[in-house]
């Protein structure tokens, strides 16, 4: 493994930490993102299994030998973190300034800015680098080998009112207005190797269920806006993809956190940068304590041995009951044989709609409570109760009321 000098950039003045000859190799980094550090999936606490996942990233930064530690935002679950993932946070960062690994971090939109930066300054000597709030400019850390220096700038997820406060002259409209203004005030310099750590929906990047989405795509930002850099080191899309040429590229999440990633693999990417222009990456498989997985069958199919022999019974389960009829009691039976299920729901094959029903002259004649009493006994194949009736009458009559 290459040794690598760190120099720290703090308002202008640089300060070396540590200086090495160094042969020609590749430099190694981990690129992480998106830990989400005490999110909860269903009302389950994920910490046991964030646990698990750190120490096994923690285990193949080792083995990998890497050099330095890039974590692209959303370090937490929320502004206001639990104290076990602060807890939590701290052992991982302990265990890699332990290993004199250089650690650059970000916040990303589920983190505070202000928590995340808190102590950054106090925190510099043992090689992690927090983001500051931004405040209109960026000062990299630089990373020496013997191929020169690396600058890696490090910038929050902004949006583009946090820009426009600092650049109030500048036309700023979109978010890649945004981040193009923010990239061009850090006056990077291209004959150099630069990395940057960002938290942005980069064009043409695919998103899951897990991560918040804006309306309209409003908050895409356009690839070219990256153009300086050797390699973009993203965080905010859950899923492990590159965008364009592979110099830009989201690490995604270590851990599958909703179920329309069932069956997604994760992986610490691994950047090698070699001399200006060299650049290769790959990645190293994450197992997890538990997968999230999707069944579906009819109950007494799925609660069969046959069945569930063929499934791993301590994953994080969704499950959909194809019966036409609601089964008693189905969840805490299923529970029984699944313990960690989630979700349960019924995709009931007679109450898929029909549009026959919806189009028809016949129906379109119907008195808003014939029609629905008709969709009731559609959907639960019975008919309403005397009671329901009644209920249902009132409150048709109250809606007419208040129109």
């Amino acid at each position: 493994m290459a040794e690598v000098a760190v120099v720290e950039a703090e308002a202008g003045n640089r300060r070396c930490l540590d200086t090495a000859a160094l042969e020609r190799m590749d430099m190694k980094l981990a690129h992480l993102s998106d830990l989400h550090l005490g999110r909860h999936l269903n009302q389950y606490s994920l910490l046991e299994d964030q646990r698990y996942i750190l120490k096994q990233i923690a285990a193949i930064i080792r083995e990998q030998g890497a050099e330095a530690v890039l974590i692209s935002g959303d370090v937490y679950d929320r502004p206001v973190p639990s104290g076990e993932a602060v807890m939590l946070l701290d052992d991982f960062l302990a265990g890699l300034a332990a290993d004199k690994l250089p650690v650059c971090i970000i916040s990303g939109n589920h983190d505070s800015p202000e928590r995340i930066a808190f102590a950054s300054r106090l925190i510099v000597a043992s090689g992690v680098f927090l983001s500051p709030v931004y405040h209109g400019g960026v000062e990299p850390v630089r990373l020496r080998d013997s191929y020169g220096p690396v600058n890696i700038y490090m910038l929050p997820y902004v949006k583009p009112i946090h820009v426009r406060h600092f650049y109030p002259d500048e036309e700023i409209r979109s978010y890649t207005d945004a981040i193009r203004c923010a990239v061009h005030h850090m006056n990077v310099d291209r004959r150099e190797r630069n990395i940057l750590l960002a938290h942005q929906f980069v064009t043409g990047a695919s998103r899951s269920d897990s991560e918040e989405i804006s309306v309209g795509g409003l908050d895409n930002v356009d690839s070219d806006v990256f153009d300086e850099f050797d390699y973009v080191a993203l965080g905010h899309l859950h899923r492990m993809q590159s965008v364009g040429d592979g110099r830009i590229r989201y690490c995604g999440t270590p851990l599958q956190y909703s179920f329309s990633e069932a069956g997604d693999h994760k992986a610490v990417t691994m950047v090698n940068l070699g001399d200006k222009g060299t650049l290769s990456v790959d990645s190293v498989p994450l197992v997890p304590l538990r997968e999230l997985i999707e069944l579906e069958g009819k109950f007494d199919e799925v609660t069969s041995v046959s069945f569930y022999k063929k499934v791993d019974r301590e994953a994080y389960i969704h499950m959909t009951l194809t019966d036409d009829q609601e089964v008693l009691d189905a969840f805490s039976r299923l529970r029984r044989i699944y313990p960690n299920l989630m979700q349960m729901e019924y995709k009931k094959r007679s109450c898929q709609m029909d549009r026959e029903f919806l189009e028809t002259e016949k129906t379109a004649s119907l008195a808003p409570s014939e029609l629905f009493a008709q969709f009731y006994q559609k959907m639960n194949q019975q008919p309403l109760s005397e009671a329901q009736e009644e209920y249902l009458q009132k409150k048709i009559e109250k809606i007419w009321q208040e129109m």
